[in-house]
């Protein structure tokens, strides 16, 4: 019973406090819900509170940008009407100039309207008056044909030979003219220039001829050169290729070759041998084998002593052996090597005077003749051989051309190649340089002579200072001052074309008118 009674208090009192737990849950539950929804009542308030502040916030800011675009709006427009004001002051005066424009367009308009009737009225004028003179012209001509017995073809063809012959005058006196003008400068400029190389450069005149002599200790000496049938003198023709001459001439003998390189060789062989004695065949070659070699070195020696006065370097060995062979050579007597260094300082000179290279001109006067060095054994003009060894042994293209172009074998192009042809045709020209024969002289002479004569007008004609010139004396009544221009530059064309010669040739015209008249 009393475990019955105990389960029954243990239920009840599990019953209360199950009950006393639920509605103090309860309780607390309510407390809880009531202090939620005092949170949630505050947080809105303090929401709404706070969306307050910010919306009148966000409408305070948007009030102040609405007023910061609607000043800067305001602004823009300001500066719009401003433009547009000046725009329009703008439109306002440049309508005002349009209206001024047309107005002036408009009067000048009626002024042309006007002009263009007053000229209408001038040509209709004009051409009455020009119908009427063509006809007092036709009037005029017909008279005229009549009075002079002419056609008018007749008389123009008259006319244009009046002023033909008149404007050939006319251009004949402005030829002369230019020419003495340009002549007063050139040949001022021209004679000082070569006066300058002459003054500057004066060369030895050397003459040689195609035989030389070798003089003998007596006349018994020749028999040992003949030698026993001969053999000494046939030994030495043929190992130096030079004719000996053995005649009455006492204590001499006579070496004669065009070569003259090979003369030089047999005149030393022949004096070496006189001078030692002994004279048989091998003795000969020996000694002329020994001069052959010497000479062939002096050649050389020479040539680079001529590079070596003139002033220039680089020139090829076998160049300089043909310079120094120009030594033995020479041309109407005039030794060709001695001639070479002259119209190397020439050209020097000259080519200092016309500011072109020296160096360059200096070699090129040194190498023009070295064709007459080798022209015996090549065929050819020695400008054409010289121009081809130039090329052969590296020579510049200008030293070439002037080589070649010296003689006029090519067409000078080139300052260099007339300057060469100059200081050749001086060195050459200059008193008792050359020689030439009389008979050859005087035909020249007279070749000049007929040149001149064989113009019509032309009374007597002179050849003076040595062929240099020539003075042609026209008729006064067939030739006048002015076509006396014209001659001399057809005599000068006609000799150019017809003759060679060295040098120049002045053409000189004389023309005169003289009056006699006898007091009795």
């Amino acid at each position: 019973m009393a475990e019955y009674f105990l389960i029954i208090l243990i239920v009840v009192i599990s019953a209360v406090f199950f009950t006393a737990g639920f509605f103090i849950k309860r309780i607390i539950d309510k407390n809880l819900i009531d202090d939620a929804y005092l949170k949630i009542d505050t947080i809105k308030k303090e929401s709404e509170k706070k969306a307050e502040e910010i919306k009148k916030e966000a409408i305070l800011v948007a009030k102040s940008e609405v007023i910061r675009h609607k000043e800067t709006v305001e602004e823009e427009i300001r500066a719009q009407k401003q433009e547009l004001g000046q725009v329009e002051k703008r439109l306002t005066f440049k309508e005002d100039n349009l209206e001024k424009r047309i107005s002036l367009i408009e009067k000048k308009e009626a002024d042309f309207m006007r002009k263009e009737k007053i000229i209408a009225q001038s040509e209709k004028t004009a051409l009455e008056k020009e119908k009427l003179a063509e006809e007092k012209l036709k009037e005029k001509i017909t008279e005229l044909e009549k009075v002079s017995g002419m056609t008018s073809t007749e008389a123009k063809n008259t006319l244009i030979n009046l002023i033909t012959e008149e404007a050939k005058h006319e251009s004949a006196k402005a030829v002369k003219r230019i020419e003495d003008e340009a002549k007063e400068i050139a040949d001022k400029k021209a004679k000082e220039i070569i006066a300058t190389a002459i003054q500057r450069y004066a060369g030895d005149y050397v003459a040689e001829k195609s035989i030389s002599s070798v003089q003998l200790p007596s006349d018994e000496m020749k028999g040992r050169i003949i030698g026993r049938e001969g053999r000494n003198i046939r030994a030495l023709e043929a190992a130096t290729g030079v004719d000996l001459i053995i005649d009455e001439t006492p204590e001499a003998v006579i070496l004669s070759s065009f070569n003259p390189v090979k003369r030089e060789v047999a005149r030393l062989s022949l004096e070496r041998l006189i001078a030692d004695g002994r004279i048989h065949p091998a003795r000969i070659e020996e000694i002329v084998g020994k001069v052959e070699e010497e000479l062939n070195q002096a050649m050389k020696e020479a040539g680079e002593q001529a590079t070596f006065d003139v002033g220039i370097h680089g020139v090829h060995p076998e160049l300089l052996k043909l310079l120094g062979r120009l030594k033995y050579r020479t041309s109407y007597s005039q030794n060709v090597y001695n001639h070479s260094i002259e119209v190397a300082f020439l050209c020097g000179i000259m080519a200092a005077e016309l500011n072109i290279n020296v160096k360059q001109a200096k070699r090129a006067g040194l190498l023009h003749d070295i064709g007459k060095a080798v022209d015996h054994e090549i065929e050819g003009s020695h400008a054409v051989i010289g121009a081809d060894l130039a090329k052969k042994f590296g020579e510049s293209p200008k030293v070439i051309h002037a080589i070649a172009a010296h003689h006029f074998d090519e067409e000078p192009n080139s300052v260099l190649a007339v300057l060469v042809s100059a200081a050749d045709a001086l060195s050459a020209a200059r008193p008792g340089a050359r020689k030439e024969m009389f008979e050859t002289y005087v035909k020249r002479l007279e070749d000049l002579e007929s040149i001149a004569n064989s113009f019509s007008g032309v009374a007597k004609s002179y050849v003076i200072q040595a062929g240099r010139e020539i003075r042609a004396i026209v008729q006064s009544q067939k030739i006048t001052d002015e076509d006396s221009v014209m001659l001399s530059k057809d005599i000068a064309k006609k000799i150019e074309t017809t003759m060679q010669y060295p040098g120049q040739i002045k053409v000189t015209v004389i023309r005169e008118t003289r009056a006699t008249e006898f007091a009795r």
